[in-house]
């Protein structure tokens, strides 16, 4: 594409303009799609959790449901309400949605196919997709209602703590890896997944990570941000309309997003899965598309993250904090100083 683009366009100026127009309309429509399909898988899976059908009667195995629900929140009014700070009210759901698609950059979705290479990778993803509890106590603090300011104050505590934990995580496989770069984590795991060949500790460290990204992205049980029986819709209560389906939009992103990163960065991203000097199997893996491994290795993860929702019961406040500072933490901790004498030592496969 770059190439074709170059022998069409001759000033360096546009052809950049061109080329990052293109990407961000691809981006879009890709999160879109996305965010309808898990949307859809969302409903079976709980479905399937709780033995029954989910939705079957629009569309083919009810797959049109969610674009239906899109259409009705397209004409549903957005009311503002008049005690708010209307400027912070309105922008807060653009700043979950570009928060979001902005930690997208440096995902591999395949072999040689990435928006963004940056060398500092996981710190740019960590980064960015903390900012997204600036969007949240904005919505919070501008509605001018209590229930929101108590969910957004609620995210604001957890999400700053379960960060810690899942920055850890990740350590642990960039001391492995000696890298921070997304590409060269992925390119480390090519005579094996980390998840495999870390033992144990890299195990504990990616249950860590899955635990606190649950914990990070607000869904269930560690969704006290919005708990319905306690605070209406916390942050998003007085939000309607499109303005409450951005706020699902940027949810399901940062659902992928987490899953994506734990994918590249336990389970080697679009890396077939290799074993040792198995060159006949090894071979066979090769087949495989790279982008059927990352999206298969990404789904299963989110599989897992939805099974939660219907599987623990919500935590109290104190409850989730004290899994945090008590129990995540000082394992991540220990777990650390465990993976950094592993990696002197060479003791990994």
């Amino acid at each position: 594409m770059h190439l074709w683009l170059r022998a069409a366009i001759s000033s360096d100026l546009l052809l950049l303009v061109t080329e990052m127009v293109i990407i961000g309309v691809s981006l879009i429509v890709f999160l879109v799609l996305l965010c309808f399909f898990l949307g859809w898988m969302e409903r079976k899976v709980a479905a399937f959790m709780e033995i029954r059908l989910g939705p079957n009667r629009v569309g083919p195995m009810g797959s049109m449901q969610i674009v239906a629900d899109t259409v009705k929140l397209l004409f549903k009014e957005g009311l503002t309400p008049n005690a708010s700070d209307k400027f912070l009210f309105n922008l807060a759901p653009g700043i979950m949605v570009v928060t979001s698609m902005l930690a997208v950059a440096p995902i591999a979705f395949a072999k040689n196919f990435q928006i963004w290479d940056v060398n500092i990778g996981v710190l740019y993803v960590s980064s960015i997709s903390s900012m997204a509890v600036i969007g949240i106590l904005m919505a919070g603090w501008s509605s001018s209602n209590k229930y929101s300011l108590i969910g957004a104050m609620r995210s604001g505590a957890q999400i700053v703590s379960y960060e810690l934990s899942i920055g850890l995580s990740l350590i642990s496989i960039v001391i492995l890896s000696g890298s921070l770069q997304l590409s060269e984590i992925v390119e480390s795991q090519a005579n094996g997944w980390w998840l495999f060949k870390g033992h144990i500790p890299v195990i504990i460290s990616f249950v860590i990570f899955v635990i606190a990204s649950t914990a990070e992205i607000n869904r269930a049980p560690f969704d006290l941000t919005e708990a319905e029986q306690e605070l209406t819709g916390g942050f998003h209560t007085e939000y309607s309309g499109m303005k409450f389906a951005m706020f699902l939009l940027s949810e399901y992103i940062n659902l992928f997003i987490v899953s994506a990163i734990a994918a590249t960065i336990f389970l080697g991203g679009w890396m077939p899965l290799h074993i040792g000097t198995w060159a006949s199997f090894n071979h066979i893996m090769d087949f495989i598309p790279s982008s059927i491994w990352f999206l298969g290795k990404t789904f299963f993860i989110i599989f897992i993250i939805m099974q939660f929702r219907w599987t623990f019961p919500r935590l109290r406040i104190d409850q989730l904090l004290n899994l945090e500072w008590k129990y995540l933490l000082p394992i991540s901790m220990v777990n650390i100083i465990i993976v950094t004498a592993m990696a002197i030592f060479g003791w990994h496969f």
